[in-house]
Order: C-alpha cells, then sequence, then structure tokens
C-alpha cells in the first residue's frame, strides 16, 4: 500500500477542517440581519447567545432553516429571561412558519400588526406571558394558520368574531386570560378541521353558539365561565367528542333527553344547573372520568362502566341522586 506523505496528510486534514461550502453560505444574509435586530430589542439577551453575526444563522440556537430555500421558517423562543414586548422585526421574516414566545413572565406589551405581514404562518403561540390589551381583529389575516395558542396570558375585551375566518384552524387556544362577552354567533361557524377548541378560564357570558350542534369537536373546554342555557347540542350519538369540560358555568338543560357518543372519554359539567337524570349511556364502557357534582339531577345512577368506580364526590350536591357510590335509593326511585 503507498505511504501517504507527510504534507498529504496535512493538506487533506486541512480540507477535513473546513466546513463544506454549502454550510458556509446556507444562511441567508437578510434573515440574518432580522434575527441581530430582534436580539437587539431583546438586550442581547443571553437566550441568544448562539446568534453570532461571524457564523451561519442556520445554526443558531431557537431557530430552523428550511432545507431548500435556506430561509428561516420558525423561531421558537421558551422560557427566555428577557423583557419587554414582541419587536416588529419579527414580521421581517417574510417564511416564517411558527412563531412561539412561551413561557416568559416579562413579555409585554400587545400583539403587533406588524406580524400580519407573516402571511405564511401556519403556527401562532404566545403563552404564559404578560402580553395584554385585546385581541385584535386582524389575527384573522393569518389565512395559513392551523393552530393559534393565546393562552396564559392578561388579554382582555371580547373574541373577535373574525377569528371564525380563519379556516384552517385545528386547534384553536384562548384560555386563561381576562375575555369578556359572549362566544360570537360567528363561532357557530367554524371550520370543521377544529378539532381542539379551549375558552376556559375567562369571564364570558352568555349562550353558546347555535351552529355548534352541527360542529364536532373532539376536545371541547369551557370551564370557569359564565356561559349559560343549553349545552345538549354539543353531544350526539352520531358526534365523536372525546374530552369536554363545561364545568363552573350556569348552563340548565335536561340531561335525561341527551345521547351521548361511544367516543367520549372525559366529561365534567360540576358546578351548573342541570336536571333530570342521568342518561343510561353514560354507563357505556368508554367512559374514563365523569363529574356532573353541584347540579339538580335525581334518580338512580346507572349501573355500568366507569359510574360505580367513581368517588361519591363526582355526584355529590344534586337534588336527589341516588345509588352506587351514594346512599341506596329510596323506594320512590327505585
Amino acid at each position: 500500500m503507498m505511504k501517504l506523505s507527510v504534507l498529504t496528510i496535512l493538506s487533506l486534514m486541512s480540507i477535513l477542517s473546513q466546513p463544506p461550502l454549502s454550510h458556509s453560505i446556507r444562511c441567508n444574509p437578510q434573515d440574518k440581519q432580522v434575527l441581530l435586530k430582534i436580539k437587539q430589542a431583546f438586550n442581547n439577551a443571553y437566550h441568544f447567545a448562539s446568534w453570532n453575526p461571524d457564523t451561519d444563522c442556520c445554526y443558531w440556537y431557537i431557530v430552523k432553516c428550511d432545507r431548500k430555500t435556506n430561509r428561516i421558517i420558525d423561531l421558537n423562543v421558551i422560557t427566555a429571561n428577557i423583557s419587554g414586548p414582541i419587536p416588529d422585526a419579527v414580521a421581517d421574516l417574510p417564511f416564517l412558519e411558527s412563531l412561539t414566545f412561551h413561557k416568559i413572565a416579562n413579555l409585554t406589551g400587545t400583539l403587533p400588526r406588524a406580524l400580519t405581514k407573516l402571511t405564511h404562518l401556519k403556527s401562532l403561540t404566545i403563552s404564559w406571558t404578560n402580553i395584554s390589551g385585546p385581541i385584535p381583529s386582524y389575527v384573522s389575516q393569518f389565512k395559513n394558520l392551523t393552530s393559534l395558542d393565546l393562552s396564559f396570558n392578561d388579554l382582555s375585551g371580547p373574541i373577535p368574531a373574525s377569528l371564525a375566518q380563519l379556516r384552517g384552524l385545528t386547534g384553536l387556544m384562548l384560555d386563561r386570560n381576562k375575555l369578556t362577552g359572549s362566544i360570537p354567533e360567528s363561532f357557530g361557524e367554524l371550520p370543521a378541521s377544529l378539532q381542539y377548541l379551549d375558552l376556559s378560564h375567562n369571564q364570558l357570558s352568555g349562550s353558546i353558539p347555535k351552529g355548534w350542534g352541527g360542529l364536532n369537536f373532539t376536545t371541547l373546554q369551557l370551564q370557569r365561565n359564565r356561559i349559560e342555557g343549553d349545552a345538549s347540542a354539543l353531544f350526539g350519538r352520531n358526534k365523536s367528542i372525546q374530552n369536554a369540560d363545561l364545568s363552573r358555568n350556569m348552563l340548565e338543560f335536561d340531561l335525561s333527553k341527551v345521547e351521548f357518543p361511544d367516543s367520549l372519554r372525559y366529561l365534567d359539567l360540576n358546578h351548573n344547573r342541570i336536571f333530570g337524570a342521568l342518561p343510561a349511556g353514560l354507563a357505556g364502557d368508554t367512559l374514563t372520568f365523569l363529574n356532573v357534582s353541584y347540579n339538580r339531577l335525581c334518580g338512580r345512577i346507572p349501573a355500568g362502566g366507569v359510574l360505580q368506580q367513581m368517588d361519591y364526590s363526582s355526584y355529590f350536591h344534586n337534588k336527589c341522586l341516588c345509588g352506587a357510590p351514594l346512599p341506596d335509593c329510596k323506594s320512590s326511585l327505585q
């Protein structure tokens, strides 16, 4: 075997130690300048320490480049020790598809209108922050959104009716804010693609939109609001809802007339004004959790499924529910 000279070996080592040409030019210079502006807006916080102008921005922490275009498509800022508002410069990343600011207590201000320039945005998460003010109606301009998460903030005012124009949504999370007013009637025309809806822990009032009877959520969370009226149309034998938490509202309807789908796994109706009896359909094999406490229910708890396995606290403070796990029924309720 031919022996390599020392000079040849050194030359090979020098070549191998250099980054490939594609690596050295991958970062788009315009995106790079925008990212450096964002870093500057957050006072060059340590969270952006890897954003070194002498290196390739496609390899910086918390960002991601598209492999074909080499443009920044993801910016995910999570649990960062930064403060101030969301910089308008974020909107100058024209190919951004996913934007996240999560668990940043000192992120303040409002949702900047400049973000509407992000026409490719598919996922917008601004959660567990202290952004405030109303949810602006121009959020509906994100026509390609599939997921919108504005939960755990300090947002107030009504839910914009225009959010129903986001026809590609699969998940909408507005929970744990200070939202007021009723659920917009336009939400009765939410897209069929929307499977996960969470409006819980707000100060919403009024009734459930009439159009929800024709929708088919997988998960619906409305707990801890002031919603009133009839919620029975959310259910039905042909629905595919799996998780429903409507607890701590002012809902009032006859539970005995409700048909529940076999898909239902979790049902929490506690602290409402629901009357009637527990339907036998709840005694199926698919339900894993039930809480109907603090209502106006009466009659025997059906036997079967998980109903006898639940703690008595899932049933107490009703008008006259009886049977295991509550005390036996009186003869008049046998």
